[in-house]
């Protein structure tokens, strides 16, 4: 009979162990790269050699939002008190261009020790890890940024961000600022919520309990829908960042049929034009 306490047998267990499991990858040079992306399972974070994002100043109709949010990341990065950040509202309007371009303009002013990690929707529930790795780098100081983020109905990984953002012994690191876009004010489904009104015993407690993830976020940044002009604009700013040869009247005629072919209007909808003309002008565009 196989003694299972016998050391040597544990000691070759565990050595099969480990030439089963794949070998974690190296750690990330922190100081070597700007940007991050954050990977649950193993944990690990991995460097972006290329961050996908437009120039600020190609970012139009948010000027009020674009300056708060470049004013607290600055506060941030030069280690004054700053707020968390939830960028809300419709579609297409920038509001994750907005974080990249902002960490930019920040990062260069402060010599790269700014950096930014984005961590998905379905890694939530590993941030507690990603954030004692970032309390170890003290050197640095980071922006957690998750785009599109929302909960459904029985998604209850909600909690851990709350844990995460605002309570728990050890609380945020100092170094760290969480920032998030969503479409929604509250990170939940209206139909959730008030579902939780109708039928829980005491409806306001469990309300109050949905609604309180956004509360620890000190900063929100709503978005809306753009006018026409504001969409012509961005089309005007496009065009000339990137030097595409059509006339101003081609160019609005074009930007007007494009909208209304897609029934909205929005930066990204200017931005999928602009691409579309460049295409049939034979032009390329270096973003």
């Amino acid at each position: 009979m196989t003694d299972i306490t016998d050391p040597a047998l544990l000691r070759r267990i565990a050595e099969a162990l480990e030439r089963l499991a794949p070998p974690l990858p190296p750690p990330a040079d922190l100081a070597a790269n700007e940007a991050f992306v954050w990977h649950a399972a193993p944990p690990v974070l991995e460097s972006v050699a290329k961050v996908n994002r437009v120039d600020i100043g190609l970012l139009k109709g948010i000027d009020l939002t674009r300056d708060i949010l470049i004013e607290n990341t600055e506060r941030f990065a030069k280690g004054l008190p700053a707020n968390n950040a939830l960028l809300w509202g419709a579609r297409g309007m920038g509001k994750s261009s907005l974080v990249k371009a902002a960490h930019a303009l920040v990062n260069g002013q402060t010599g790269g020790s700014l950096k930014l990690i984005e961590i998905h929707r379905e890694d939530i529930e590993s941030l507690p890890v990603l954030m004692n790795i970032i309390r170890k780098a003290e050197e640095f100081r980071f922006i957690v940024f998750c785009d599109d983020l929302s909960f459904d109905f029985d998604d209850t990984s909600y909690k851990s961000l709350k844990a995460a953002l605002d309570g728990g012994i050890e609380g945020r690191p100092s170094n760290m600022m969480f920032y998030a876009t969503s479409n929604r004010r509250h990170l939940l489904p209206r139909d959730m919520i008030e579902n939780e009104r109708s039928t829980a015993i005491n409806p306001s407690e469990a309300v109050q309990e949905k609604v309180s993830l956004s509360d620890r976020f000190g900063l929100w940044l709503g978005f809306h829908n753009c006018s026409q002009d504001e969409y012509l604009d961005m089309i005007e700013g496009y065009a000339k960042y990137f030097g595409l040869q059509v006339s101003p009247e081609e160019l609005r005629a074009g930007a007007i049929a494009w909208q209304a072919t897609r029934g909205s209007r929005s930066g990204r909808v200017a931005w999928q034009f602009i691409q579309d003309l460049a295409g049939k002008l034979g032009q390329k565009l270096d973003v």
